[in-house]
């Protein structure tokens, strides 16, 4: 068996992995970069980029279809679907093989392919062929989708995103399990497309708005497009002839069926810990089996093992796993070389749904039971660029303290992916509505809304 010394090493080259291996060795660590693959990023191969491509297409052919708005009459709209499926994988293999060309430039002896297992707190074995000794590791190894336990055995007729992007061509239907952000980004896009679409989520929300009226407004708009069931409990799931059928409860308890040609599973990621034998390192694991570890610094309880990105279940989103990843491998080099860790504040929360209306959630929660805050509210229905533009639905809520600094808040309407960071920055400096509202904001604009709503809640303080 070959055996390999390094100061660091790091389990996966996802988006955590990579930034955690190149902070590593922009510390001095000599680390090395572990991957069992496909590689490529979850991000760029199963995740935002293919799905903001499924979401591209349904948006230009809804544009199409709804030109009337403004007087242009669009006879027919086709939808070819191994067209809009096959630019979407010549793209999406574009963003991956970016992402691979970066890894083929490491130098030799800094990446190492094949599936890791520790040995103990200090040894990973690497298909029983390498046997690496680290003074630090990353954990790195991503997620995966969950398939819930009545889906399971339907083979092909169940899709995930590691799946839905390699179909030959759109189904004539599908049910979409989960209205969570994936759930409901792709099952707008689908329906967009012509696919006749069915949503089941056991929750009482969609696209992760939690504040009741945005929640609502929610529902009502994409159950316009699409057939949305809250509040509903999948029973069992059965093949039928050339699809599924799927035997669900409503919220009222009655039972119910919808067939479909294929069923998204949408209901989650489960962390990728499985093969990595974490027993063997002596590290503190909560009982679903991921390690405690310190949010701050990413060191984990009990081992020099640091935990990043979407593996460590917070805030599983791209910038937030980048930032993880270099935190984590900047401190597993100072641990490798006996110096304190860092244990830098948490950025502001930041979570964003590529729908139409888009959707967002900033800083700190919706919490209805805090009578300290200042609450501002915005309806997007009478906001001018938004009326220009035909896309005048949806609101904002946004909270601050008594004093008026801004805490966080909700959004679901047009330009949200703009309004979101103008909010998130805000809330991160610790800004006041008074602060915000004082900003120059050209018109018209959507950002106005911003500042009418600053306004609203200045009034309040």
């Amino acid at each position: 068996m070959r055996e390999l010394d390094y100061d660091v090493a790091v389990i996966g080259a996802g988006t955590a992995g990579i930034a955690a291996h190149r902070a590593a060795t922009a510390a001095g660590a000599r680390s090395v970069l572990i991957e069992r693959g496909p590689g490529g990023t979850t991000c760029a191969r199963v995740g935002c980029m293919p799905s903001k491509l499924l979401i591209a297409a349904g948006a230009a052919a809804h544009a199409a279809r709804t030109a009337d708005l403004f007087g242009i009459r669009v006879p027919e709209v086709a939808v070819d679907g191994p067209a809009v499926l096959r630019r979407l994988r010549a793209e999406r293999d574009r963003f991956v093989g970016s992402v691979l060309d970066g890894l083929d430039d490491l130098p030799e002896g800094e990446r190492l392919d094949g599936t890791a297992r520790f040995e103990d707190d200090r040894t990973l074995l690497v298909d029983d062929a390498t046997r690496i000794r680290f003074r630090a590791a990353v954990i790195a190894t991503g997620s995966s989708p969950i398939v819930p336990g009545p889906l399971r055995g339907l083979g092909a007729f169940v899709l995930t995103t590691d799946t839905l992007f390699e179909i030959p061509d759109l189904p004539a239907s599908l049910a979409v399990l989960g209205a969570g952000a994936v759930g409901i980004e792709i099952a707008q896009a689908m329906a967009r497309l012509g696919v006749a679409v069915t949503v089941i989520d056991a929750g009482d929300t969609v696209a992760g708005l939690t504040e009741p009226d945005l929640a609502g407004q929610a529902a009502a708009i994409f159950g316009a497009e699409l057939d949305l069931h809250l509040g509903a409990e999948l029973r069992k799931a059965v093949p039928e002839g050339d699809g599924v059928c799927l035997h669900w409860t409503d919220r009222a308890g009655r039972e119910r069926t919808t067939r479909a040609a294929r069923v998204l599973a949408a209901a989650g990621r489960s962390p990728n810990l499985e093969a990595l034998r974490l027993e063997a390192t002596g590290l503190c694991l909560e009982p679903e089996g991921l390690p405690a570890f310190d949010r701050r610094s990413l060191v984990c309880a009990g081992a020099p093992i640091l935990i990043a990105g979407d593996v460590d279940g917070w805030r599983p989103v791209l910038h937030e796993a980048s930032r993880q990843g270099g935190i984590a491998g900047a401190n597993a080099a100072a641990l490798a070389a006996g110096r304190p860790v860092a244990t830098p504040e948490p950025w502001t929360r930041l979570a964003m749904v590529f729908t139409h209306p888009q959707a967002a959630v900033i800083g700190a929660p919706y919490d209805p039971e805090d009578d300290r805050r200042i609450v501002g509210a915005l309806d997007f229905s009478d906001q001018g660029r938004a009326r220009v533009e035909g896309v005048n639905r949806g609101g904002m809520r946004i909270w601050a303290d008594r004093s008026g600094r801004l805490l966080g808040g909700e959004m679901l309407g047009p330009a949200v992916e703009h309004l979101a960071h103008l909010l998130t920055f805000a809330v991160a400096d610790e800004k006041t509505a008074q602060a915000v509202h004082g900003r120059p904001v050209y018109h018209p604009t959507v950002e106005e809304g911003l500042t009418s709503i600053m306004s609203k809640m200045i009034q309040r303080s």
